[in-house]
């Protein structure tokens, strides 16, 4: 699985351990093990331009996630196929502000959005109610099972 990290945004940020959590939700997900992601990390002024370019909504967001191949979740048994998944922008000093708000770390918050960006990579969304306990609780799951390997230096 290749997962490329660029830290364009000028805040410090665990790299690795952001890699380790996609490389984490991929394999959960059952994603191609040729699949390719790309996180991206960017300043307020980049991310406010993304979400008016792309979103058509005014000022920086937390995520944005850019899918390419449309590639979904693979099933029992099915080989998935590969491609490239997609882009996941995040933004750091958003995610440090709705951290204080939640009560967490900025580490914290910034696994949570790249999760949920895998999961509107992998065709996941919340516009509807239904789809919001889908998503939200898959992605609750997901942090759930990852919290064991946090920290711990291998691949799962």
């Amino acid at each position: 699985m290749s997962i490329d990290i660029a830290n364009e945004s000028g805040v410090e940020v665990d790299e690795r351990e952001l890699s380790r959590l996609a490389r984490f939700v991929l394999d959960r997900m059952r994603l191609h093990p040729q699949a390719e992601l790309s996180v991206v990390l960017v300043d307020e002024e980049t991310m406010a331009e993304h979400h008016v370019r792309w979103m058509d909504e005014p000022g920086p967001t937390d995520v944005l996630a850019f899918p390419m191949d449309e590639l979904r979740p693979g099933r029992e048994g099915e080989e998935p196929p590969s491609g490239l998944l997609g882009d996941v922008v995040l933004c750091p000093q958003v995610a440090e502000r709705q951290a204080k708000d939640a009560g967490h770390s900025t580490e914290d918050e910034l696994q949570l959005l790249a999760t949920h960006g895998i999961l509107h990579l992998l065709g996941y969304d919340h516009a509807e109610p239904e789809e919001h306990q889908e998503m939200f609780g898959l992605q609750a799951r997901l942090l759930a099972e990852w919290q064991p390997h946090r920290g711990a230096g291998d691949d799962g």
